[in-house]
């Protein structure tokens, strides 16, 4: 099982995106997700949060929101909670990413860029500016099959 954080930093109508094309062997290769990554040891989501978004962006959050917890579910991998974040104020120059490239995407481009299918749902549910949610998304390979909401709204 794996814990992870996801990050979307925000300014005005766009959000700062990770187009993934320079790591080997990356599940997520060409889509393009927000800035985060894996829990070390000890780690609180916020602390993951603040530590992988510095790492791939060269940027400090000072004004955050822990915005829901997504739970994929795989054929492929191990299971992943991914602890979703959205930023709207930090400091510092943001510098090039060893995992892909950074752009700033307007929000409504978003869906027309390589995203995973679950990304688009949860995407959806930030734009609406909705309160804490749980989302279960169970993938066959790279197919959705299922989008639960909160343990009982099927949102697929």
């Amino acid at each position: 099982m794996i814990n992870s954080t996801l990050c979307y930093l925000e300014r005005g109508d766009e959000y700062l995106m990770l187009h993934r094309i320079k790591k080997k062997n990356d599940m997520n290769h060409d889509k393009w997700i927000g800035v985060g990554g894996k829990f070390e040891e000890g780690e609180s989501p916020e602390d993951c949060v603040l530590r992988e978004t510095f790492e791939e962006t060269g940027l400090t959050l000072t004004d955050y929101r822990y915005r829901g917890l997504v739970t994929f579910v795989s054929d492929q991998y191990p299971t992943e909670y991914m602890h979703l974040f959205t930023a709207t104020g930090w400091t510092g120059e943001p510098h090039s990413c060893d995992e892909g490239e950074l752009a700033w995407i307007k929000k409504a481009e978003l869906l027309s860029l390589p995203l995973w299918e679950g990304d688009k749902i949860f995407l959806r549910l930030l734009d609406t500016d909705r309160p804490f949610f749980s989302l279960k998304l169970k993938y066959e390979g790279e197919k959705l099959v299922l989008a639960v909401l909160d343990g009982k709204e099927d949102v697929l």
